[in-house]
């Protein structure tokens, strides 16, 4: 199986980080993988996006065109990338930030208000990991297990004390229930 991934917001919202995150849980898991990070000049708040490829078989590109999943943070990554989902696949987005709808009708998509949750939550910066938890929740495609100890290999030791709370804001997202 093979699942291409995008991932896209605005720098600072931690779009490079849970990118990594699923490469790694892939890597833990004796996956194919690969990880490209694309983003513009600005140091914060510019374009930003991830695109993940994860199989069991060689990967032929890094570029994810079309997409199986998508996690878009905010209303331009929403728009810009929504129309490029493949037929079928799944779009994971704040709803906080987010006040378009989805007008595919070939997709699924679910409209997680993932600042709030996280606002109100004490996750600071929590929204990535919030709508990552819900994509591992509807997909399955890692367990909770596999995500720690990719989150304990990738966190810096300084930033050790975040593990916990990355771990409560998947659950947070796993859980959630899409009106």
């Amino acid at each position: 199986m093979t699942y291409e991934i995008l991932l896209a917001g605005f720098g600072g919202q931690g779009v490079l980080f849970a990118g990594k995150l699923l490469a790694y849980c892939a890597l833990f898991e004796n996956k194919e993988i690969s990880w490209l990070p694309s983003y513009g000049p600005e140091m914060r708040g510019g374009k930003c996006n991830c695109s993940v490829c994860i199989s069991d078989e060689p990967i032929g590109s890094p570029k994810v065109m079309e997409p199986d999943l998508l996690i878009a943070l905010n209303g331009p990554s929403f728009d810009a990338f929504v129309p490029t989902v493949k037929k079928g696949g799944k779009v994971f987005a704040d709803s906080s930030l987010i006040d378009a709808p989805c007008t595919r009708d070939d997709i699924d998509y679910f409209m997680v208000p993932a600042t709030q949750l996280a606002d109100d939550n004490d996750l600071l910066k929590g929204s990535n990991i919030i709508l990552l938890g819900k994509l591992l929740g509807e997909t399955g495609l890692f367990s909770m297990d596999t995500v720690r100890k990719a989150l304990e290999k990738n966190t810096p030791a300084k930033r050790a004390h975040t593990i916990d709370n990355n771990m409560r804001a998947l659950g947070i997202g796993a859980a959630y229930e899409c009106k």
